[in-house]
C-alpha cells in the first residue's frame, strides 16, 4: 500500500512541475477567419488541378458510369470531398448523399484521376487543402 502512495505522490509532483502552456498571443501565426460561426484557417493559395477546373470537370464526367446508379428519382445529388496533401496527392475521398450507388460511383470517378495537383500554400509553405465538389445527375424518364 505504501508503494502505491509513494507512486501517487511522485506522480503528483511530476505533473505539477510541467511547464505552463504558451499564451495564445504567441500562437497567432495563422490567419483565422470566422465563417458561419466556425473558425477556419484562411489559406493564401488554394490547391489547383494542373490542367484547370474545366479539365477536372471533364475528367469526372468521362470517368462516371451512369448505368451503375440505381435510382427512381429524376435528380440525384451528392457532395464529394477530398484533401490535396502537401505532395499534391488526392487523399481522404468521401462522397455524401442520399443515394449510396451514386456516392460509390462519384468516389470511383474521382479516384480514377491520378494527376498530381499543385498543392495549396500557407505562409509560403505547401499546405493541405480540402475540396468539396457538388455533383448532380438528372435522369431522363421518357
Amino acid at each position: 500500500m505504501k508503494i502505491i502512495q509513494i507512486f501517487f505522490l511522485f506522480f503528483c509532483i511530476f505533473i505539477s512541475a510541467q511547464e505552463e502552456p504558451l499564451p495564445t498571443a504567441e500562437l497567432n501565426e495563422l490567419l483565422m477567419v470566422e465563417r458561419n460561426g466556425r473558425a477556419k484557417i484562411e489559406i493564401e493559395k488554394p490547391a489547383v488541378f494542373p490542367s484547370g477546373t474545366t479539365a477536372l470537370n471533364n475528367r469526372i464526367i468521362k470517368n462516371f458510369r451512369t448505368r451503375k446508379i440505381i435510382s427512381n428519382a429524376e435528380i440525384e445529388t451528392c457532395q464529394i470531398s477530398f484533401i490535396i496533401d502537401k505532395e499534391g496527392s488526392m487523399v481522404d475521398v468521401k462522397a455524401s448523399g442520399s443515394n449510396e450507388s451514386f456516392n460509390r460511383e462519384a468516389e470511383r470517378a474521382i479516384l480514377k484521376i491520378k494527376d498530381k495537383w499543385i498543392p495549396g500554400e500557407l505562409n509560403g509553405e505547401k499546405a493541405r487543402y480540402k475540396f468539396r465538389i457538388p455533383l448532380t445527375i438528372t435522369f431522363d424518364k421518357n
